[in-house]
């Protein structure tokens, strides 16, 4: 794994206030083979041949790690789960010929045999499409010298999901709407995202009202959201493109109007937010993970309202990576800490850490309210 310096997520993003990070992912199959889920005898060992020898034949294929899935260990899964690199199903379900490879500075991976041959991510933060795309087409690209995708003249690129086929990459977005959920807008944001054929979900699970702030409504855990494209069919990958830049552009204006009516509306109820969760995170021995992230929310909601100074959105972002569980279990086991003795346990060791990175991350932090 990555150090946490080099990890792309401390990196700065624009429109970073709202939106978090941007992913892209491309499926692909290889042509003169069934899709994954109709592999029989040896196909699945022949593609995941192809797909690693194809990466290593990439022109900086030396920054490319391969692994077969089922010989990761149970925290390494859980971190990559945690990276949004895979899903749970598909740690359970995987195989000696499912692959996963990794770029050393974590920016892009693909898996091997999974729901496609090849599905290729690439994360960039703040909203950067641009940049994003770039780094899953060169993959792909790369990729195309060594190994034929399939494709017809009729649906584009093959995939296993009629949604996926066509152009065969999907783009997504974490964003943060703490404004538009405190004004109870969510359900119609939802509606309107619908509308234009943008998905849009719970990032960290749902919250409903928030249990430190006691605002919002229909809102997810923090207000952080994943918005993303549906569709890879219709339209060029630039129609595509512009369609979820357009929704994302939207999405910052909306914000960012909700965030003043909420200053000049609500200023007592986010005082009071920030305060008693500053509190908790100043005070607390054990902080859950529920619990950090509504935390980290509020810091970046004031942060972002100009009431307090000495942290920034691209720290913040990093924290909730950093406070995750597997990550946490990732430090105790490679570092040396002496915690009070009757800490003792997964839980109250990963509660723990977690309460003293909040608190180191905060230390700097000066009201302006």
């Amino acid at each position: 794994m990555e150090t946490e310096s080099d990890a792309w997520y401390t990196d700065k993003g624009s429109e970073a206030d709202v939106v978090l990070s941007t992913k892209v992912r491309i499926a692909r199959n290889l042509a003169n083979f069934p899709f994954p889920v109709k592999m029989k005898g040896r196909d699945a060992e022949r593609v995941q041949s192809l797909v690693f020898d194809a990466f290593n034949h990439l022109e900086n294929g030396e920054k490319f790690q391969a692994i077969q899935a089922d010989k990761l260990d149970l925290l390494s899964s859980h971190i990559l789960e945690e990276r949004g690199i895979i899903t749970p199903a598909e740690v359970s379900s995987a195989t000696k010929d499912t692959g996963i490879i990794l770029r050393t500075d974590g920016r892009v991976s693909c898996t091997v045999n999974v729901v496609d041959h090849v599905r290729i991510s690439s994360f960039v933060a703040g909203m950067e499409f641009d940049k994003a795309v770039k780094l899953a087409k060169d993959v792909d690209s790369g990729l195309q010298k060594s190994v034929q995708f399939a494709a017809s003249y009729d649906f584009g690129y093959l995939t296993s999901s009629l949604t996926d086929a066509g152009s065969g990459e999907k783009i997504s977005l974490k964003v943060h709407l703490p404004s538009i959920s405190a004004l109870g807008r969510i359900g119609s944001l939802i509606m309107e995202m619908n509308e234009r054929g943008i998905g849009f979900a719970a990032a960290y699970g749902s919250g409903s009202t928030g249990f430190i702030s006691g605002i919002g409504k229909g809102s997810s855990l923090g207000a952080y959201y994943e918005i993303r494209s549906l569709d890879s069919q219709s339209g060029t990958e630039f129609d595509q493109m512009t369609s979820i830049a357009s929704a994302a552009k939207k999405l910052v204006e909306y914000e960012r109007s909700a965030r003043s009516e909420c200053a000049s509306s609500m200023p007592s109820d986010i005082r009071n937010f920030l305060f008693r969760a500053l509190a908790l995170a100043r005070s607390s021995i054990f902080v859950p993970l529920r619990e950090a992230v509504e935390i980290i929310s509020a810091v970046k909601w004031a942060l972002d309202m100009n009431l307090l100074t000495g942290i920034d959105d691209s720290v913040l972002f990093a924290l909730l990576y950093r406070i995750q569980e597997a990550h946490l279990e990732y430090v105790l086991k490679n570092g040396s800490f002496n915690f009070e003795k009757d800490v003792s346990g997964t839980v109250k060791k990963n509660g723990r850490l977690r309460a003293l990175i909040l608190q180191e991350a905060f230390e700097n932090i000066k009201l302006m309210v």
